[in-house]
């Protein structure tokens, strides 16, 4: 990333910044027409989650100094909204306390703050609500502390998902291999070919999710014979990398392959994706060919591999 890439992107950032401390209405001392400053609010919404809690944790959370932590809790102390002591365990520690006041006073807070987001949200229909959730969780995990054992789940398609699939499929391998559309058009072709034969028993499609978001996707249809299955389609965003998805979605593919009375698995996959290739390679595959091919665009090697049961 070069200057000038970087000065665009610190402005987009600061863009949003602005927009978005807009849309809340929140500056250094919150909203206007609040009778708390942000700090103080936050305070409030500690204590209302944990009773008492030490200062030092507090400090820690909120991420304050200890001169300013120390006027801060006197201002709410003062209005008789907390209460400092210290602690029977350990004298050189102080905790606080939210008093029935400083109770109330976070409750009429939260209702308000869940008022105000609720009036946001209703002003989009409910697929924008989605997207608008899905690029805050996507802040959170890239800025955050994201969480080390997301939620998995496997499912069958829902409208929309199979578009998904081709789109993703499309924009990452352009992306990271360079491929070009045309490769885009033959995942359509797949894709289509399972939506057009939904209803055969010894096919199946899983979209996997990680906390709610669509991270990937694979496939399991016929093969070149009567007892050979194929794989198809594997699908794994970036974000869901390193989380055990791709190693769970092939899982699932040779168990549903074996249960409905396959003897062998069969796939095609192009030199390039090395990391898919350790999942086959663990899984039981061998490779059994290979031939160049460059109908992607780059010039490469397509190979195939097949699993026996």
């Amino acid at each position: 990333m070069n200057d000038a890439q970087l000065a665009g992107r610190v402005s987009a950032v600061r863009a949003f910044n602005r927009l978005y401390t807009g849309v809340i209405g929140v500056l250094d001392e919150g909203p206007a027409d609040a009778e708390y400053s942000l700090p103080e609010a936050r305070v409030l919404f500690e204590l209302a989650h944990q009773d008492p809690l030490p200062v030092t944790d507090l400090r820690k959370r909120l991420d304050l100094d200890a001169g300013y932590a120390s006027r801060l809790l006197a201002r709410l102390e003062a209005r008789g909204l907390i209460v400092r002591e210290r602690s029977d365990e350990d004298a050189r520690r102080q905790l606080v306390h939210p008093t029935a006041a400083g109770r109330d006073a976070f409750a009429v807070l939260n209702r308000r703050s869940t008022e105000q987001i609720a009036g946001l949200l209703r002003r989009f229909a409910d697929e924008d609500q989605q997207r608008l959730l899905t690029a805050m969780r996507t802040i959170g995990d890239v800025v955050g502390d994201r969480r080390r054992d997301p939620a998995l789940v496997l499912r069958p398609p829902r409208p929309g998902d199979l578009g998904w699939v081709v789109e993703r499929h499309g924009a990452l391998y352009a992306r990271e291999y360079g491929f070009d559309a045309r490769f885009e058009a033959l995942v359509a072709r797949a894709v289509a070919g399972f939506a057009e034969s939904h209803d055969d028993p010894r096919q199946a499609f899983w979209i996997a999710e990680l906390d709610g978001e669509r991270v990937g996707g694979i496939g399991c249809g016929r093969g070149s014979g009567e007892h050979t299955a194929q794989l198809r389609l594997l699908l794994l965003e970036p974000s869901a990398r390193g989380h055990g998805v791709g190693k769970r979605l092939v899982s699932e593919c040779v168990e549903f392959a074996r249960a409905h009375g396959y003897r062998e698995m069969e796939l095609w996959t192009m030199s390039v994706l090395t990391a898919a290739h350790a999942i086959y390679h663990a899984t039981g595959f061998e490779l059994v060919a290979e031939e160049p091919d460059d109908g992607f665009g780059p010039a490469l090697t397509r190979q195939f591999w097949r699993l026996e049961f």
